[in-house]
């Protein structure tokens, strides 16, 4: 096989969200520059969040300004309002995704908006786009296969979102199993559900492995036609807002999978290791991707 999966490194942003290390901004910009040297072309390194309630994510200018423009490279800043899309403006960062909850209760208790709210800030922030510029632009749908709050998520109200949402100048949408409770079929359903109803928009997908269906899903996806998946480096991350969270999928893990199986992520897998031993390091926290705890396949000679 020489299909590209486009992985998406997640781990400066969702990655180290809800660690209770809190890294300078300096060491973050190392994170990153580490992982593009492992082959990480398109990374979310930043929140435009207010650092009061993610203090982890303090600094997001700082950081940016150490990252200036390079070719083949896109850093990507997670937004939440007007006010996050502003800050992204103002930095010179090459994409910004604003997250908009699935369920009315996640969005009060992690963004303080319902669903609604926060499509009609999508669509404003999707006109300033359009009318006075402004880096590529993207909406990922969280808790799009279960909350914690309200339980299962009518698969018809996430693609009534994707379908809203394609009628917006975005580049590209994601579904993002924000508490790990999807299944594979459970992917494939929801993904042919969504494709039907889009554009020209890409589709990608954020899983993470709580119940130890990321790799499944992962997969799913793969096989019903997405090419662009999130991960993160170790396995970090998890979401401060919802209870219980745990890790992504481990970018390794995903990358070893995608490459054993013959397709191309142009990741070097020693480097990331060693990425996620250096970062773990750091935190003083053991990585919980299989591939750092296990060692490479074939060993090498």
């Amino acid at each position: 096989m020489s299909r590209f999966i486009e992985v998406v490194e997640v781990g400066p942003r969702d990655g180290l969200q809800n660690e209770k290390v809190a890294l300078t901004p300096a060491q973050r910009v190392e994170f990153i520059h580490r992982l593009e040297a492992a082959g990480a072309r398109r990374i979310e390194t930043v929140s435009f969040v207010n650092p009061a309630r993610v203090p982890q994510m303090a600094g997001a200018e700082e950081v940016c300004a150490a990252l200036p423009a390079e070719p083949k490279r896109s850093r990507i800043g997670l937004v939440l309002n007007m006010r996050g899309w502003d800050r992204a403006v103002s930095t010179g960062c090459d994409e910004a995704n604003v997250v908009v909850c699935a369920t009315d209760a996640f969005g009060i208790r992690n963004q303080g908006a319902d669903t609604r709210a926060q499509m009609d800030t999508l669509a404003a922030i999707a006109g300033r786009r359009a009318t006075e510029g402004g880096p590529r632009l993207s909406v990922t749908f969280s808790v799009a296969f279960g909350c914690p709050f309200e339980g299962e998520v009518d698969p018809a109200r996430v693609v009534d979102l994707v379908r809203e949402a394609a009628g917006l100048p975005l580049d590209e949408i994601a579904l993002a199993d924000t508490i790990g409770v999807a299944d594979p079929w459970a992917v494939r359903r929801l993904v042919e559900s969504c494709r039907a109803v889009m554009g020209e928009q890409k589709l990608r997908l954020h899983f993470h492995d709580t119940r130890n269906t990321g790799l499944a899903n992962a997969f799913a996806g793969v096989e019903a036609g997405v090419d662009v998946l999130d991960a993160s480096c170790g396995g970090l991350g998890g979401c401060p807002f919802a209870p219980n969270a745990t890790g992504n999928i481990g970018t390794e893990d995903l990358v070893y999978m995608l490459e054993r199986a013959g397709f191309s992520t142009g990741y070097d897998l020693p480097a990331l290791i060693a990425t996620t031993g250096w970062i773990c390091g750091l935190l003083g926290k053991t990585p919980t991707a299989a591939v750092t705890r296990a060692g490479l396949f074939p060993l090498p000679a």
